[in-house]
């Protein structure tokens, strides 16, 4: 029986960190469908956004708590952990991003925050005062250029330079998210981590809301799903529970287990994933040049996994791993 068609085969994979990373960024997804439900019903992002981060959280406290089985000092020892992937992988990264929205294209703001796997890979290279291998790099060009295809930028796009800078600062915001998530952290459970961060983002798009910053508007009115008529909760709950709850929990557990360079990496099949349920959920059939694209994304991230492999075993026993890995790196400050 081919491994294709092993069921065994099959269970290994989606228990690796390749097929969790896979799944997270299939649920990711699955968010600009339903936010985009919500914000033709009337629902303005920061609300939306807002909502999200706070039914999420509400409904981790629950198992976080359990996880923690009465620890409360892995709180206490993690917390600069936990502040700074809520204010800054989840608050600030989606406020950065809509931002640069409000002055770019959707497409444009999208492919400057997926910068972050080129900033990781600069990173790593000035930590470690070592090149990328030949194999990295073209995976990042390869990557990038099928995110160009899979976002397919045509006619004429209004640039901004300060919404460039929001969507840099994004992208930014994206690697550390990357780095915090990939380090090593056997006391902290990855949904005490992703309940703390939504709990902290949650509370900063309040702030942000009571002093101004961020406009808020909710809406009751019924939703659209395609063809469907939905009440406003359907699309919000799988805003909240599948490209939330599900997602940020498996993406720490898959950035752990691949590190922070292959994770962000496959974190780019979240567009591609986003173009097909766009397609399912609201009738959005990809082009030919998007499905080429996608290709180009999975050849880069099967480079950069390959290039990991290789020089992983290329390290003589009981010697340290090149600085490759998220794992290897200093904390970010």
């Amino acid at each position: 029986m081919s491994a294709a068609l092993n069921p065994a085969a099959a269970r290994g994979f989606l228990g690796s960190g390749l097929g969790i990373a896979l799944f997270s960024s299939a649920v990711f997804g699955l968010s600009g469908s339903f936010a985009k439900a919500l914000l033709e019903s009337g629902w303005s992002p920061g609300a939306a956004v807002t909502a999200r981060l706070t039914g999420a959280a509400l409904i981790l406290v629950l198992p976080a708590v359990l996880a923690l089985q009465g620890r409360w000092h892995q709180l206490r020892d993690n917390w600069v952990t936990i502040g700074l992937f809520g204010l800054i992988g989840v608050a600030a990264c989606q406020l950065f991003y809509f931002n640069a929205v409000a002055r770019l294209s959707v497409g444009v703001a999208l492919l400057l925050e997926y910068l972050a796997p080129v900033l990781i890979v600069l990173w790593l290279w000035a930590a470690s005062r070592k090149r990328p291998r030949v194999w990295t790099v073209g995976g990042t060009v390869l990557s990038l250029a099928g995110l160009v295809l899979v976002l397919d930028l045509t006619g004429a796009v209004k640039i901004d330079v300060v919404g460039v800078l929001w969507g840099l600062a994004a992208a930014v915001c994206l690697a550390i998210y990357f780095f915090i998530t990939a380090k090593e952290n056997d006391s902290l459970p990855p949904i005490v981590l992703a309940s703390g961060g939504l709990l902290v983002g949650a509370a900063v798009m309040w702030l942000a809301a009571a002093t101004g910053l961020l406009p808020m508007a909710f809406s009751t009115a019924d939703t659209r799903l395609g063809p469907w008529i939905a009440p406003w909760w359907v699309p919000l709950s799988g805003l909240i529970i599948l490209a939330t709850v599900l997602a940020y929990v498996s993406g720490i557990m898959a950035a752990r287990a691949l590190g922070s360079k292959v994770a962000s990496f496959v974190s780019l099949t979240e567009v591609l994933f986003a173009v097909i349920w766009a397609w399912l959920l609201l009738g959005e059939l990809p082009g030919a040049i998007q499905l080429v694209g996608g290709v180009f994304i999975v050849a880069g991230v099967v480079l950069v996994r390959l290039d990991e492999l290789r020089a992983g075993a290329a390290v003589p026993p009981g010697m340290a791993a090149p600085l490759d890995h998220a794992n290897d790196v200093e904390p970010v400050p």
